[in-house]
């Protein structure tokens, strides 16, 4: 018997959402980072909207909301003039906005939910090598004494970032470029009177190019600032790197000054401004890579071990949890031996495609602004929103049927309000009926002769998921459910029949990391069993 069933490596945003995922679902894990305490810097500070959903499943929105501050558009200034003003406006029913939250903040609140399950962070261990079978993960740990120690796991989960040692044990090609500018960030506050919760991105143009550029981003509190610009001839590190190294992130070296920051806002700034308070700076470098594969064998994996891109619409780290998210649930099936065969295959199959977008999109901004993206500005939004992820396509989703209304199988599962209980005196969200750990069944009807076949429909469902299943009938307005033994819902609003299409006697499949694995009209207990074989060993 393995020592532990999976080794999470690497304790950021990425690894911790993986750990917090599994201990909720009663996995065994170790979480180690090399690092001896977290980093006390505001490096990833975008929140999308999609990771706002993911961490209300987890049961930290409220934590969240209380630490980050609103991101409502940003301010565009060319040589001086104001360009354009993005006013970041999503759709009513999607829940959460964009959000500014410090990565420690997010670290903090991770490594805090993981704390109830008593599972602390390993600080100052790191993985030094490993091999795998085709039962087990025998991995070399040297721990913070200096004393090495062997373990057995089930599964290994490199969360470990952009030089990721298992990316490399486990030879992953990790292909892309580097880009030649050097960079600086800094923690600022500025007394300008620009509007609160506005990123600006200010840029000088000589010749048709960009010779000098601030990108300033709202963090919570009054006029602070994650201020980036390139960085002064006297800061520069210059470095050749060669096809394997990876030259990305914070840099070793001199650090930037309040004097060096003042002199690009004296350039750039909008309006005149003194910059204070200077609580971390340093200087970093961008490249462009992608793995070919999310994994081998037992190992995976994510984040910043898996992707990196440019920082241009805080896409990388929340995309390095939605991998966490995404994969966290397969490997919990696995750990007992519940999984079908191809279910963690689907993890590349489903994030791979996601993490090559993502770095093509960032590369392409990075160059020419958001703003300059062809796509109508909802479908921009909701793509930066990270709400336009989807895996249409899976081996493990329902058939690629484009609906006349609502999501297809492999969209995420849309929220929606109205949902009225007998016993509550509020209205519910769909969410509210989501947050659980298992796959959920929703049940829609608008007759009362749907109802007959539910009761039998369900129990062919909850063998097929080997009883890892929730069930809701959401039932229209006016039905009469009088003596139905499923939990029932009524559509008070007529918002998931208008959300969803929905029709009477139609099944909807949401999987536990809130997408649409299958629509079927009408449900039919085959035809979920036959569907969750893809998920669920038989």
């Amino acid at each position: 018997m393995a020592d532990v069933d999976v080794l999470v490596v690497g304790a950021g945003p990425v690894g911790l959402t993986a750990a917090c995922e599994l201990r909720r679902r009663g996995v065994r894990c170790r979480v180690i980072d090399r690092l001896p305490a977290p980093q006390p810097f505001a490096k990833a500070v975008g929140i999308q909207p999609r990771t706002l959903e993911i961490w209300d499943r987890m049961g930290v929105a409220r934590e969240a909301l209380a630490a980050a501050a609103p991101l409502r558009g940003q301010l565009l200034y060319v040589n001086g003039a104001e360009q354009a003003r993005i006013e970041l406006i999503l759709p009513p029913e999607v829940p959460y906005r964009f959000a500014a939250l410090p990565q420690y903040a997010t670290e903090r609140i991770l490594a805090e939910l993981l704390a109830r399950w008593e599972t602390p962070v390993e600080r100052g261990t790191e993985l030094v090598d490993f091999e795998q079978d085709a039962d087990e993960v025998r991995a070399c740990l040297v721990l913070p004494s200096g004393a090495q120690e062997w373990i057995r796991t089930g599964f290994l989960l490199g969360c470990d970032g952009a030089h990721s040692i298992v990316r490399k044990t486990l030879g992953l090609r990790f292909e892309g470029g580097a880009f030649p500018e050097e960079y600086m960030l800094g923690d600022v506050e500025v007394d300008w009177e620009l509007p609160a919760g506005y990123a600006v991105r200010a840029m000088h143009r000589s010749d048709g190019r960009v010779d000098d550029l601030l990108v300033c981003i709202p963090l919570p509190g009054r006029n602070r600032y994650r201020m980036s610009m390139l960085v002064p001839p006297e800061l520069s590190l210059p470095q050749q790197p060669s096809e394997e190294e990876v030259l990305h992130g914070l840099e070793t070296g001199p650090t930037p000054g309040l004097p060096h920051i003042q002199a690009v806002l004296d350039r750039l700034s909008p309006q005149p401004t003194r910059a204070s308070a200077l609580r971390w700076s340093s200087v970093f470098r961008i490249s462009h890579r992608l793995v070919d594969r999310y994994g081998a064998g037992r190992v995976f994996v994510a984040g910043d071990a898996a992707h990196i891109h440019p920082p241009t619409g805080a896409q990388g780290m929340n995309t390095g949890i939605q991998d966490a998210y995404n994969l966290a649930w397969k490997v919990a099936l696995a750990v007992r031996s519940a999984a079908s065969e191809g279910l963690l295959r689907s993890y590349h199959a489903e994030r791979h495609p996601v993490g090559e977008e993502v770095v093509q999109r960032t590369v392409r901004h990075a160059g020419s602004g958001v703003q300059a993206d062809p796509d109508d500005p909802s479908t921009v939004m909701q793509r930066e929103a990270q709400l336009l992820v989807g895996y249409r396509g899976s081996p493990i989703v329902g058939p690629d049927r484009q609906p006349d209304q609502g999501p297809a199988a492999g969209d995420r599962a849309p929220d929606c309000g109205g949902l009225r209980h007998d016993l509550t005196a509020f209205p519910f969200r769909l969410f509210d009926l989501l947050r659980g750990q298992e796959h959920t069944l929703l049940l829609y009807a608008d007759d009362e002769a749907q109802l007959a076949p539910y009761d039998e429909v369900v129990a062919s469902a909850r063998r097929g998921a080997q009883g890892q299943l929730s069930v809701w009938v959401i039932a229209a307005p006016h039905l009469r459910t009088d003596g139905l033994v499923l939990p029932v819902v009524h559509d008070g609003l007529d918002a998931f029949r208008q959300m969803y299409g929905a029709r009477g006697g139609e099944g909807f499949l949401i999987r536990p990391d809130g997408y649409l694995g299958l629509r079927d009209a009408p449900v039919s207990g085959p035809g979920l069993v036959a569907h969750l074989a893809l998920t669920f060993r038989g």
